[in-house]
């Protein structure tokens, strides 16, 4: 019987790219800019699927904030990505945007924002500009790795396509391929496992800019879920009493807690976590109001008002707030004031995991900085670059991710220059 397999089909190209997202398109403009041809894989029907989604509540496209600061988003990894970002801070992002005739604006947080508020019209004249200038793209076309028994390498890279297998012989490729959040977006972490069978240092994927569980009674849960917490502070745990607060706004989910300012402070509350199985997350619900004032106004006496009227009537304090606090406060403070007042400024809710990756807006883990030279060749694949959140690196929302995911794709890029002329 005849075999039926469709034999392995081959193509030659200067530069493979594997990855539609910011950081392998940026990667293919910038070798497009230096005269380098470059060809663009990606395993879904068409690129930038998770760009698109992110922009769907307004595209924040960058941070408005000085420089330094700015660099200091990214802890650990401040110094590395830095090295990113002098090749595309958050200006030249701007002008780039500009240069696609995308105008920005500047919003009261900071954040930096096309003046349509969409993803899809930038992305439309990207690809425009692209194809232009000669970059080729080649949709579902997922990357396998390697064959059993090949040296890690550009010169085979295996896809599987709609026409069977392709094998890919390239004088370089960037790897573009995302992290673990968002699969049906593409970004499931699947090249983890390849990339580490031939010796390539990984850290675990983990879920960034996440919400967390936690244990609500049933009547939080009925009564509150999906309601803001405006106006409040939030700290990480300091052996049992807060760190440095950051104000901003969150929300309550069934499961546990989510939103901008959970999001800010997820990577302390993750690593927590993962060190102690569980961790406290410190609300200040009145951050506006100083502890003297708050006990002042607690300890007025009450006459025979109801607890929840005269913290309204003294506070302002209502509605999710105060629901929020008779769920999290010590039993004990309804009947002494100076421990009510205490977990008003300081209300401890206690932080079981980590939602899902894939739930999450990025992860954390991937390949190892230390993985990679400079120009972010893998050491033990040469020819082989990484770009975008599949390194190990991460930033909170607010443009930050980004940023650096593009800047990191032209790093990439101006390496596979130098590579290709040694």
């Amino acid at each position: 019987m005849p075999d039926s397999t469709p034999p392995i089909s081959h193509a030659c190209v200067r530069v493979a790219i594997i990855g539609g997202g910011p950081a392998g398109l940026m990667a293919a403009e910038t070798l497009a800019r230096l005269g380098i041809q470059a060809d663009v894989y990606d395993g879904m029907p068409s690129v930038g699927r998770k760009f698109l989604l992110a922009g769907r509540g307004g595209l924040n496209l960058t941070h408005s904030e000085p420089a330094e600061r700015f660099n200091q988003r990214y802890g650990g990894r401040s110094t590395a990505v830095a090295a990113w970002l002098r090749r595309l801070d958050a200006q030249a992002l701007r002008d780039w945007a500009h240069g696609l005739g995308i105008d920005t604006f500047v919003g009261s947080s900071g954040r930096v924002f096309p003046l349509e508020m969409k993803a899809a019209p930038l992305l439309r004249a990207w690809l425009s500009r692209l194809r232009a200038a000669g970059v080729r793209f080649h949709m579902r076309h997922r990357w396998n790795g390697w064959a059993a028994g090949e040296a890690a390498g550009p010169q085979a890279l295996h896809f599987e396509t709609p026409q069977g297998v392709l094998a890919v012989r390239a004088d370089a490729a960037i790897l573009a391929l995302g992290g673990a959040s968002w699969a049906r977006l593409g970004s499931d972490g699947a090249w983890a496992a390849g990339l580490q069978a031939h010796g390539v240092d990984m850290a675990p994927l983990h879920p960034a800019n996440c919400g967390f569980d936690t244990n609500w009674s049933a009547h939080l849960r009925e009564r509150c879920a999906g309601m803001p917490v405006k106006s409040v502070a939030m700290a990480l745990d300091n052996d049992s009493v807060p760190g440095a607060w950051r104000r901003g706004e969150f929300m309550l989910a069934a499961s546990g807690i989510e939103g901008s300012l959970v999001y800010a402070l997820s990577a302390g509350l993750r690593d927590a976590i993962d060190a102690n199985g569980a961790t406290l997350a410190w609300v200040d619900l009145l951050p506006d109001l100083s502890a003297e004032r708050v006990l002042a106004q607690v300890s007025h006496p009450r006459g025979a008002r109801s607890m929840a009227s005269h913290l309204q009537s003294r506070l302002g304090l209502k509605g999710v707030k105060a629901a929020l606090l008779r769920e999290c406060a010590d039993p004990l403070a309804w009947q002494d004031m100076a421990l009510l007042a205490r977990c008003i400024k300081a209300l401890p809710l206690r932080l079981l995991r980590p939602r899902p990756i894939d739930e999450a807006i990025s992860s954390a883990g991937g390949v190892r900085l230390e993985a990679a030279d400079e120009a972010l060749m893998l050491k033990a694949a040469p020819g082989i670059f990484c770009a975008g959140e599949m390194l190990d690196w991460e930033a909170p929302t607010g443009g930050y991710l980004l940023t650096a995911c593009m800047a990191s794709g032209v790093t990439a890029a101006e390496g596979v220059r130098t590579f290709l002329a040694s």
